[in-house]
């Protein structure tokens, strides 16, 4: 048995959000990804002993 796509109940469904002009939180996401990331890079290089404290 094959999933179809199906459509949306309401056709209108996502169109308002396109035409107000609102910007999806990616900035802010990739901000957080950067910094989690520089922190496991930290912890990588003090457990290599790159970075002594």
């Amino acid at each position: 048995m094959t999933a179809q796509a199906k459509k949306p109940a309401n056709p209108k469904v996502g169109a308002e959000v396109a035409q107000t002009g609102a910007k999806a939180p990616f900035p802010f996401r990739t901000g957080i990804s950067l910094f989690l990331l520089a922190g496991n890079f930290l912890i990588a290089a003090i457990y290599f002993h790159l970075v002594n404290f």
